[in-house]
């Protein structure tokens, strides 16, 4: 049965040909129900109740057809997936899925479902199968012996899509960190020769001497790659304290993956960085100067996006790029308002916020693609004092800006009068050109000007200031 299955498989391999580089993926989704993820419970109210209203604007109080939060959940979870594949540069040839109470410790999936899987692999000539999971050395193992073809689980896929998107070189060191953090543990499922579960003469030696060896190797590249880093921290520590030498705050988006932040940063600052709607399109930080309202100046920073079960790996590697959130002054929470999974996705941000120990800091939500969102469909609830925007549109920015202005608590604005002799022409150019004159008179050789504008700025020429009688 396995080499009739093998042999149709290479048929079939041979007669679709070499028309794309694009390796064949099938998608294997699994959900335990015994441990079914679920909304949490305001959004499953939300939704219900949104399902409800729009059921009996059309059916006059018929419920029958609303489809369950859980429902909502595992179906927008498998088109993440799916999108996840794509991004990784996959070609789905097929879609499986098994619900069953709680894993199988061999293999996750049932027996049933993995004929079932060798039969797919055969029909459409497969390369390689994704699991939308998680999977222990020992399954992963027993999977490759039993499909012929490789088996590549949750975790490997985004690692791959990170090491497609990785610019500098310090992205590259992150990623090569993860995967051999990754790989490690799973060595010892990788072919007889490193085998430990070998039994009898012959077998035990030098499969355990090789282990060893390739153990060793992978521990002294992981410390290689640690010191690279933490030479790149200290860049970063260094450049950081010239920065904090004159104090602009920084500013940082972070979000769901694919909500919209890089647009976002490019409507704001007209950078230029990549706009994809492909996952982990920004791996490397952007830092901008950005000016506001009130003419102060902050850095914004455009960051890594998240997503649900991220490994822990990559929230530890990527700590050297995850530094500009930890140091951040303000925290732009982008939340995709026409997502079916708005109220998930917020809770994954927040749950890795907590793991930087930054979901203490100040946080502006900010809902983007709100023009994708119909006058049908209600917007997301978003926390008090959320801003409603569209990145690729350019709406609501203003209020955006005038969100951030009121909400930095570093170099607070204040307002100052001032009595400049017309000699100091210079000061008067930096008080308009970094603050908001808000009024001006000139008598004789003197001018009297009123400036908004941060405290940082306007206490440097305090000497100047007019003593109020």
């Amino acid at each position: 049965m396995k080499r009739s299955l093998v042999a149709a498989h290479e048929a079939a391999r041979q007669t679709r040909g070499r028309l794309s580089q694009a390796e064949r993926a099938v998608l294997v989704a699994v959900e335990f129900t015994g441990e079914r993820r679920k909304l949490t419970a305001a959004a499953r109210l939300a939704k219900t109740a949104a399902a409800v209203s729009a059921q009996t604007d059309l059916d006059g109080g018929d419920f029958s057809s609303v489809p369950k939060a859980a429902d909502l959940d595992f179906d927008a979870s498998l088109a993440e997936f799916e999108e996840l594949a794509r991004s990784a540069g996959a070609e789905v040839a097929a879609t499986l899925i098994q619900r069953r109470p709680r894993p199988d410790p061999a293999t996750l999936v049932g027996h049933g479902k993995l004929e079932e899987i060798e039969g797919v692999i055969a029909s459409t000539g497969a390369d390689l199968v994704l699991f939308d999971h998680d999977l222990s050395p020992s399954q992963l193992r027993n999977l490759e012996a039993k499909l012929p073809c490789r088996v590549i689980d949750r975790t490997q896929l985004i690692l791959d899509i990170f090491a497609r998107h990785a610019r500098t070189r310090e992205g590259q060191l992150q990623v090569e960190l993860a995967q051999l953090e990754y790989q490690l543990p799973r060595l010892a499922g990788r072919g007889k020769a490193m085998s430990q579960l070998g039994g009898g003469i012959g077998t035990r030696g030098p499969g355990e001497t090789q282990l060893e060896t390739d153990r060793r190797k992978i521990n002294l590249r992981i410390d290689h790659v640690k010191e690279q880093l933490e030479s790149v921290r200290r860049i970063r520590r260094q450049q950081r304290q010239r920065r904090e030498a004159v104090p602009v705050p920084v500013v940082a988006l972070v979000g769901y993956t694919n909500a919209g932040k890089s647009t976002l940063f490019n409507a704001l600052t007209e950078a230029g960085v990549l706009e994809s709607s492909r996952m982990f399109a920004t791996l490397d930080p952007k830092l901008r100067q950005l000016t506001l309202p009130s003419r102060r100046k902050i850095l914004l920073s455009d960051t890594v996006g998240f997503i649900r079960n991220l490994p822990h790996t990559l929230v530890t590697s990527f700590r050297a790029t995850l530094e500009e959130v930890e140091r951040a002054e303000l925290l732009l929470h982008i939340r995709d308002a026409s997502s079916p999974m708005v109220e998930e996705q917020k809770t994954q941000v927040e749950k890795v916020l907590a793991e930087l120990d930054v979901s203490k800091k100040p946080v502006i939500e900010v809902l983007n693609k709100i023009d994708l969102v119909g006058d049908h469909e209600a917007m997301p609830m978003g926390a008090p004092g959320s801003v409603a925007v569209s990145g690729l549109k350019k709406l609501g920015l203003d209020h955006l800006m005038a969100a951030i202005d009121a909400a930095l608590v570093v170099d607070p604005l204040i307002e100052m009068q001032f009595r400049l002799p017309q000699s100091e022409g210079a000061v008067l150019a930096a008080l308009e050109a970094g603050a908001v004159v808000e009024g001006k008179r000139f008598e004789g050789n003197l001018a009297f000007v009123t400036a908004r504008g941060p405290a940082s700025l306007l206490n440097r020429f305090r000497r100047f200031r007019e003593q109020v009688r």
